[in-house]
């Protein structure tokens, strides 16, 4: 295969086309969606890294895709793709009259440009529901209409709405992206709301003895109990942010050089310090931590532009692991 099959333009296509390839089946053997995309299986593997660290606008760490990259590239995984926290890739697209005007332009530049007769239906198939949806006018109006609302989370808000409103305590199952994993809490419900798209949960969790979010397409099940909620609800904002120290996290200290300061503007952090000490445009950021995991993907990618200051814990479980990795290519 030529070098232009791995250009930046060829990868967003495969993107493009591997995401809802992926959505649809849930799990793909790599050799599988390789033939299927005629690429070889290490381009998948590159593409899937890319797509690791992609979500929707204004979302947090937890809220990204999840790739399991880990059994792709261990000698010992079972080399099947997993792509998780991926749910709002089946909710219709909406779009402000700003942003279709915007694809619009793109596309119709797009058509010019093309000698396809393929790409040009294509183009146009998307141009006409997108000149539709704009010249409706409305800020929240359906490009791609025909899919119903979920009719699950209709459901489930519905019902948490009932126990808010009657002061009842809920039992959820709810799963967390981070690590991988369900559990069953007991919760006073206190509000429903949303941002960036997402409904949330503002409630009192027993487990975690302190007020938690809860994105209401990651809980499995709800039940509504017979007992009143114990804890006084309190208001709380979200253009504050999901995370608060008080949330379970923890509070990483970072020194990142020039090339890794763009995290400080695609996620949440606490503080930002000028630290010429380190090198010249290097700076200290402490970032919010919700798992460990996490943060070692995160520093894998960004080596050798960002290292662990503080927690000593963190710096330690960096240098393992990115010494294992080292060893895979001796």
């Amino acid at each position: 295969m030529s070098s232009a099959a791995y250009g930046a333009k060829e990868q967003v296509a495969r993107l493009l086309a591997l995401v809802p390839y992926l959505h649809a089946r849930g799990e793909v053997r790599l050799d599988e969606a390789a033939a299927a995309l005629g690429v070889t299986e290490k381009q998948i593997v590159k593409d899937l890294r890319v797509l690791w660290m992609c979500g929707l606008p204004g979302g947090y760490p937890d809220d990204l895709i999840d790739v399991d990259l880990e059994a792709l590239e261990d000698p010992d995984g079972d080399r099947v793709i997993r792509v998780t926290n991926a749910d709002y890739l089946s909710r219709p697209l909406r779009l402000t009259p700003t942003e279709a005007t915007a694809l619009i332009v793109a596309l119709r530049a797009l058509r010019a440009g093309s000698t396809s007769a393929e790409t040009r239906e294509v183009v146009d198939r998307a141009l006409a529901k997108l000149e539709q949806a704009a010249a409706a006018g409305t800020p929240a109006e359906l490009v791609d209409p025909g899919q119903a609302p979920d009719a699950g989370l209709v459901s489930l808000r519905a019902t948490l709405q009932r126990a808010v409103d009657a002061g009842l305590q809920v039992r959820i199952v709810y799963y967390v992206p981070s690590r991988d994993e369900e559990s069953m809490r007991v919760v006073d419900p206190h509000a429903l709301t949303e941002q960036a798209g997402a409904v949330y949960l503002d409630a009192f969790c027993h487990a975690a003895e302190a007020p938690r979010w809860f994105r209401l397409d990651r809980i499995r099940s709800a039940e509504v109990l017979d007992a009143p909620v114990e804890t006084p609800a309190e208001p709380r904002d979200l253009a504050d942010g999901l995370f608060a120290q008080s949330d379970g996290l923890t509070s990483a200290t970072l020194d990142v050089s020039p090339e890794a300061y763009w995290i400080t503007e695609y996620y949440p952090v606490q503080q930002v310090r000028p630290a010429e000490q380190h090198g010249e445009g290097h700076h200290e950021v402490d970032l919010l931590v919700a798992d460990e995991r996490w943060l070692l993907r995160l520093l894998l990618r960004l080596a050798p532009h960002a290292r662990v200051l503080a927690p000593a814990s963190y710096a330690s479980a960096f240098r393992g692991r990115a010494q294992a990795t080292l060893n895979l290519y001796r």
